[in-house]
């Protein structure tokens, strides 16, 4: 047997119709794959987002309540947010706390709602917004037994 004669018997074989359908079944299928990964990154990047603005809350709450007036709580709450989310790298366009300081006082709760604007613009592609608003609301008491000065002090 001859090399010829192998070549034209395989050459017979080989499915003459299906020529680069591959090629066409990959070219529609890639763009589909790529959309269904950018929205899944965005869906991370979302949910890493929020975990990091309750973590931010979480330690704004807990600064708020280690004060000893309503105005130091405010102030000490937006630095332990801007620091917490700062550390963890996480960028905001804007970070908005807002501290409730309403019952303000021996065995009381003091909340802190952090509110950040998360860049997405990275993924447009996919249809996903430019921005995310992430909110998250964490409380944390003050000590039962803890002295605090008169209403009217600061």
């Amino acid at each position: 047997m001859n090399s010829r004669s192998w070549w034209r018997g395989f050459r017979r074989r080989l499915p003459h119709g299906d020529a680069g359908s591959a090629v066409v079944e990959v070219a529609i299928v890639t763009p589909v794959v790529i959309v269904l990964l950018l929205v899944v990154v965005a869906l991370g990047r979302y949910s890493h987002g929020k975990l990091l603005v309750e973590q931010a809350a979480a330690a704004a709450a807990r600064a708020a309540s280690l004060t000893s007036s309503p105005y130091q709580a405010s102030a000490a709450a937006r630095r332990a947010a801007a620091d917490t989310l700062a550390g963890a790298g996480l960028s905001c366009a804007g970070i908005e706390v807002a501290v409730d300081t309403g019952t303000f006082y021996a065995g009381g709760l003091v909340s802190a709602t952090v509110t950040c604007s998360t860049d997405l613009s990275s993924l447009t592609l996919a249809g996903v917004p430019g921005s995310a608003r992430v909110t998250s609301t964490s409380a944390s008491p003050l000590e039962t037994y803890r002295q605090l000065p008169a209403a009217g002090g600061s």
